[in-house]
């Protein structure tokens, strides 16, 4: 078990500026007009939202991430340095960004509106540098997190690997690497009828664990030598669910790191999810930024 005490946490991914607008109803693939129920300008990004409730819960965490030198950067920037997280960034041609279409129920559609350029091998090699130094490396789905679990692959050393599968289902070429470079992997149940069955072959390729979130059912989890937990969601008023699966994998983190059961584990990770559910931001310290 790592001491929670000073265990080291790099998270590798994607961090972006999102406008989010909030529909009654996801549009049809026709010409119409539609009005919005309300829109916000916010934090994003995949990554962003795991170091932000890793930050929250005290675990000693750094974000990495692509990042231009543009106004969507910039804002990137204060958001989370107004939030107390810790971040390395690395220079992009242009900063990501989303637009989301959302409804009340949780559905959502989200476009990219710019994405980071393709990491140089200095900046690879610096964050590969850094995962050589975590006790734990979180490493995205992202064109970066692609390079650094492929280099792992190659047999460079570094932390274990926790990855997001995401909406995984099970066949995915892209999340294939991320799979069989990962010591624990998250999912969620959206591509998927049977989640024992979808984690139990991602345990084949060699992660030690699998998690699967389960939206308001809760969550199960399967480890490499047979053993099953599961728990049910906590009860909340949902604002918006952007980041809630994020906010679920630095709950269950931060729970491991201090050397609870798989079960506690889940229900610490189940408890974090609600903070990001009753905000319309990643994590409600963002809304106190004064950039959102």
């Amino acid at each position: 078990m790592t001491d929670s005490s000073r265990a080291t946490v790099v998270v590798c991914g994607a961090a972006s500026w999102n406008h989010l607008i909030t529909l009654d109803r996801l549009p049809e693939p026709v010409p119409h007009m539609q009005f919005a129920l309300g829109d916000v300008h916010t934090l994003g990004g995949t990554s962003a939202g795991k170091a932000l409730h890793l930050a929250d819960l005290g675990t000693d965490s750094t974000l990495h991430a692509l990042v231009g030198d543009d106004d969507a950067g910039r804002q990137v920037v204060a958001a989370l340095s107004s939030a107390g997280v810790r971040f390395q960034s690395y220079p992009s041609a242009q900063t990501e960004r989303h637009v989301n279409l959302m409804t009340p129920a949780g559905e959502r559609v989200s476009l990219y509106v710019a994405t980071p350029s393709e990491a140089s091998d200095p900046t690879v090699s610096l964050m590969a540098e850094a995962i050589a130094a975590a006790d734990i490396a979180v490493v995205d789905l992202s064109g970066i997190g692609v390079q650094l679990v492929e280099r792992r692959r190659s047999g460079e050393v570094g932390a274990p690997i926790w990855t997001d599968l995401h909406d995984y289902d099970g066949v995915s070429a892209f999340q294939e690497p991320f799979v069989r470079a990962a010591d624990v992997v998250f999912m969620n149940d959206d591509a998927i009828d049977d989640p024992w069955a979808l984690m139990a072959g991602c345990l084949d390729r060699g992660p030690r664990l699998a998690v699967c979130t389960l939206g308001s059912r809760g969550a199960v989890a399967l480890t490499a030598s047979g053993e099953r937990a599961s728990v049910p969601a906590h009860p909340v008023s949902v604002v918006d669910t952007n980041g809630a699966g994020d906010a679920f994998f630095a709950g269950f983190l931060a729970a491991s790191l201090a050397g609870a059961s798989l079960e506690a584990c889940l229900d610490a990770g189940a408890r974090q999810a609600v903070v990001a559910l009753s905000s319309e931001h990643l994590h409600p310290a963002v809304a106190t930024s004064g950039r959102a």
